[in-house]
């Protein structure tokens, strides 16, 4: 697989005073994040206070059960939602309540989105499904030969170069899910958002994965909030939060990394990949768009 080229990152810096000394600002700040759902007559509280600071450069693993806020939490920093109340600022900018024109922006622009189901289009290649995000970007217009140019280095980061002209039925599993995460990256976003990105995926290529999103965090410096079910995913990060019933229950570093290259490294050669199904999605499932 080609090595991510390296991109220096951009982080906030502020001064001590008192200490005379420099820290990072955190790239992403919550404080008393509360988001409540009606269903009918049902109220949910999907979010009951919720306080974190993400700085530049973290891998974030956040896990609970099934309904305990983590994946609300996704969908409001990545912009796809907006709190009940309380306050979100993203690169020190208030956007908890910003219009829904202005948060299509921030995610066009900072944020990557990967997902479980990889929402590729059926009847598109892999490099027209990596494109789809610069079709969107309305403040950035490319033209074809620069937004074929970047969907290629996309895939090649994946490992994927030699692929671009396949189809998603013509792709096992884990090839899909590198041509999602292509697409998250295709707008050199700061952020990456990962939702169960595992999921459907077998031990091998789960590993395979991570090894891809621990070297876009080492080697390029993007932040990843990773949502998952699964503690040995978890561990590839460096930290563990966890939720329950819509408050942050657990908060801490990752003692001991698990490094995935070094997994798959020790690991017997790979079976040929099988290629598998894809449907059609709409456009507001695609990562990085909309």
């Amino acid at each position: 697989m080609a090595v991510l080229a390296a991109v220096p990152a951009v982080v906030a810096v502020a001064v001590d005073a008192a200490a005379g000394r420099e820290h990072l600002m955190p790239v992403i700040s919550i404080r008393d994040l509360v988001k409540t759902y009606h269903v009918g007559e049902v109220t949910v509280r999907a979010l009951r206070g919720a306080d974190i600071d993400v700085e530049a450069g973290e891998f974030v693993a956040v896990t609970g059960p099934s309904g305990s806020g983590k994946s609300t939490l996704m969908h409001i920093l990545g912009c796809l939602d907006r709190p009940t109340s309380g306050t979100y600022i993203l690169d020190g900018k208030d956007v908890s309540r910003m219009s829904k024109d202005d948060l299509a922006l921030i995610r066009n622009r900072k944020i990557g989105f990967v997902f479980q189901g990889f929402n590729l289009l059926s009847r598109t290649t892999a490099l027209d499904n990596v494109e789809l995000p610069m079709l969107y970007n309305g403040a950035e217009k490319l033209k074809a030969a620069e937004r074929h140019k970047r969907a290629m280095e996309a895939l090649t980061a994946v490992g994927l170069g030699e692929r671009f002209h396949h189809f998603p039925n013509q792709l096992s599993g884990g090839q899909q899910q590198r041509v999602a995460i292509a697409r998250a990256l295709v707008t050199r976003p700061t952020i990456l958002l990962a939702d169960e990105p595992t999921g459907n995926l077998d031990t091998r290529t789960s590993i395979e994965v991570m090894d891809i999103f621990q070297r876009l965090n080492v080697e390029r410096g993007i932040t990843v909030l990773l949502i998952t079910h699964e503690m040995d995913i978890a561990e590839y990060g460096t930290r563990l939060v966890r939720f329950r019933d819509g408050k942050i229950q657990l908060d801490q570093k990752i003692a001991h990394r698990r490094d995935a290259a070094k997994e798959l490294a020790a690991l017997p050669p790979p079976e040929p990949d099988v290629p598998v199904p894809s449907d059609d999605v709409p456009a507001e499932h695609l990562g990085g768009v909309v």
